[in-house]
């Protein structure tokens, strides 16, 4: 089993940055996928970012493609999303997920992941 724990959400003016970190614990959690998912309010969830084991091959969404950043540190079995120029459409939450099975974006944006957190609350105001 594993457990993830967000945090870092909150408010922020557009154009404004926040750095989400996702605590994992649990067996062999530093080996997982790790990715990042949102869903805003009277939304389906919207897959955001993915990482490899190894913190080399990352993928993101288009929408945030340039702006958001995947991170990890596996001695610290945390991963990271830095966010940089919000908008008022990036307001959600956002979900840390992981997934021990191949690093595949496209499944994973499909079907999301295994393991899930509770979500952090980012709120971007205009």
């Amino acid at each position: 089993q594993v457990q993830l724990v967000e945090s870092g959400g909150g408010l922020v003016q557009a154009g404004g940055s926040l750095r989400l970190s996702c605590a994992a614990s649990g067996r062999t959690a530093s080996n997982y996928v790790k990715g990042w998912f949102r869903q805003a309010p009277g939304k389906e969830r919207e897959f955001v970012a993915a990482i490899n084991w190894s913190g080399v091959t990352t993928y993101y969404a288009d929408s945030v493609k340039g702006r958001f950043t995947i991170s990890r540190d596996n001695a610290k079995n945390t991963v990271y999303l830095q966010m940089n120029s919000l908008k008022p459409e990036d307001t959600a939450n956002y979900y840390c997920a992981a997934d021990p099975g191949s690093y595949d974006p496209q499944r994973f944006r499909k079907r999301g992941m295994d393991y899930w957190g509770k979500g952090t609350l980012v709120t971007v105001s205009s």
